[in-house]
């Protein structure tokens, strides 16, 4: 236990000490005075950006209101869904098909297109048998890029809200999506590629191929285009694995080190996004104490997930498992667990890639116990907001400081103010229904799915646990995570629901996020006085803890108590 717990202290010092001078780096990236690109050798750049918008029509890298601004996010958006269903329902008419794969039929591919359109990679299908070459490669990777620079590119809108003074403007999408995919996303994915071609996961055209076992049989090895989509479906908390086991699999995730490389590009970009927003507002006070806010939820999920693996559990009790004379497992939960990950890896991989909306597994969550399956439930129902994915998680957390110095307000008994901007109706009720949202959806189609007949056919486990599963799917689904408890089927039912699911978990937020923006750029700024409430101390980061688990636990803790919370009582 103790060596588990030097490996996730060292992750975690490696992994800040790389996200803060990244996070400083992105704030250049997109600064408004393009300082970084009319200077010396990256001159270059500049021109081919030029050259971009040029090509697209002149217009399109004018400032934009928060109006123009999501409808042109909203069009590009749905454009690429369209072409990502096509090429699905087309695949078995279009090349780079060696095992010459069929169609996708046609509720899983409104699915999957919806899924990846919305950063969630939620997979009622297994890719290695369903998805062709270009499927994986022109259709899901590609938007994998996209879907994660949408969300970048509304973040980034947000943060100048928030900076801006008496402004209408938000900026320009075409020019913040640009630069998140040619500055951002790329460079740091061919290298994240490159490191995981070296340690073993697969890179070809080639076909599958064809193994003759020691009993004289034939076995089909899958094999494909995967370290370049693996290293973008991390680095873009996406999740969409090449393979159905996920990074479960040895060829998407080669050993220890392979998983927690991959789990170093799951998180830089939502740790660096928090130092990021410090640069840009000029308040890096501010930043590290909604980073405290954020990591102190992040360590406590790991903690209490690790904690309870490792002591395993008298529900998971099976013939061939030792047991103490307590009746739990000795040496902890293995059930469904990779031997070469061991258990302190997958409690800190499984908090992270559902805390960052990212889904990639490297265990089973329906095997878990009680208490350690109800961690990655918690942190998704949370709401993308303990770092949370790539833009959307700072969106999210930003929505939930504003309820934060509405209350402080009330507080302190005077108008909420936040870095120098009246806090009024309109922007809360913004941030209400881009945090609460999620939830309300959650709880809707969670019980339309318990409650219909054709939901309950998607649900293989009885009781308390087929509860947990569904529960899980559609909060999965609704906050853009794409990971699942397993034992929830892929029915039409269950699938077109799951795509309406993603498609309004995703966009409402994000618009009203947009629309907030917007409203905070409007206005002017306010000097601060004796009376304005401080949101740089650790004051401000425990109001911002508690808001968190106020808004999601009254909603969560009856959901929870109907699923892991009695099924963990019940043994």
């Amino acid at each position: 236990m103790g060596q588990g717990i030097g490996q996730i202290l060292v992750f975690v010092v490696v992994l800040i000490a790389a996200s803060y001078p990244f996070g400083l780096y992105m704030a250049r990236v997109f600064a408004d005075d393009d300082g970084f690109l009319r200077r010396g050798r990256l001159r270059f750049l500049g021109s081919v950006e030029r050259g971009f918008y040029r090509a697209i029509g002149d217009r399109t890298a004018k400032e934009q209101s928060w109006k123009e601004y999501g409808a042109h996010l909203l069009g590009f958006s749905f454009l690429f869904v369209l072409v990502l269903y096509a090429i699905q329902r087309l695949q078995g008419h279009l090349f780079l098909n060696p095992q010459h794969m069929g169609g996708v039929s046609d509720f899983i591919s409104f699915n999957t297109a919806a899924s990846f359109l919305t950063n969630t990679n939620w997979q009622y299908y297994a890719g290695e048998s369903t998805m062709s070459y270009l499927t994986q490669m022109a259709g899901l990777a590609v938007q994998n890029f996209v879907s994660a620079a949408v969300g970048i590119a509304a973040m980034v809108a947000l943060f100048r809200g928030f900076s801006r003074r008496s402004s209408a403007t938000l900026g320009n999408f075409w020019r913040d999506l640009y630069r998140t995919l040619v500055y951002v996303l790329l460079p740091v994915a061919i290298v994240g590629a490159v490191v995981l071609i070296a340690i073993g996961v697969p890179q070809t055209f080639h076909g599958y191929a064809t193994a003759t076992t020691l009993q004289g049989g034939h076995q089909t090895i899958a094999r494909g285009p995967v370290a370049s989509q693996i290293a973008i479906k991390h680095l873009g908390t996406n999740g969409g694995g090449f393979y159905n086991s996920n990074s479960a699999t040895p060829f998407e995730g080669p050993g220890s080190l392979g998983g927690y490389f991959e789990l170093f590009l799951e998180l830089l970009i939502p740790f660096a996004s928090v130092f990021m927003f410090g640069r840009w507002i000029r308040g890096m006070r501010n930043a590290l104490a909604i980073f405290a806010a954020m990591f102190v939820l992040f360590a406590v999920g790991v903690g209490v997930n690790f904690v309870a693996e490792q002591h395993g559990s008298r529900v998971l009790r099976t013939s061939g498992v030792n047991i103490t004379h307590s009746g739990l497992q000795t040496g902890g939960n293995m059930t469904d667990k990779e031997i070469r990950y061991g258990i302190a890896e997958t409690a800190l991989f499984t908090t992270g890639t559902t805390m960052t909306s990212t889904g990639a597994v490297i265990a089973g969550h329906d095997a878990m116990t009680p208490a350690g399956g109800a961690v990655p439930l918690t942190m998704i129902f949370l709401g993308e907001i303990i770092y949370g994915g790539v833009g959307s998680g700072m969106y999210g957390v930003l929505f939930i400081i504003v309820l934060t110095v509405f209350i402080a307000g009330l507080m302190v008994g005077r108008t909420p103010e936040y870095l120098g901007k009246k806090i009024e109706a309109r922007e809360v009720k913004l941030a209400a229904l881009g945090s609460l949202f999620p939830a309300v959806l959650i709880l809707t189609l969670t019980a339309a799915a318990v409650v219909t007949k054709s939901g309950l056919a998607s649900m293989y486990n009885p009781g308390a646990h087929g509860f947990s599963e569904a529960l899980y799917a559609y909060t999965s689904q609704a906050g853009n995570n794409g990971s699942a408890f397993a034992g929830y089927g892929g029915t039409p039912f269950s699938a077109y629901l799951g795509g309406i699911d993603m498609l309004f978990g995703r966009f409402v937020p994000l618009i009203a996020a947009l629309a907030l923006g917007g409203s905070l750029a409007a206005k002017r700024a306010v000097p601060a006085s004796v009376g304005t409430f401080r949101s740089d101390g650790a004051t401000f980061s425990v109001l911002l803890v508690g808001m968190i688990l106020l808004t999601a636990g009254l909603m969560l803790f009856p959901a929870l108590t109907l699923g892991p919370i009695v099924e963990g009582l019940m043994h």
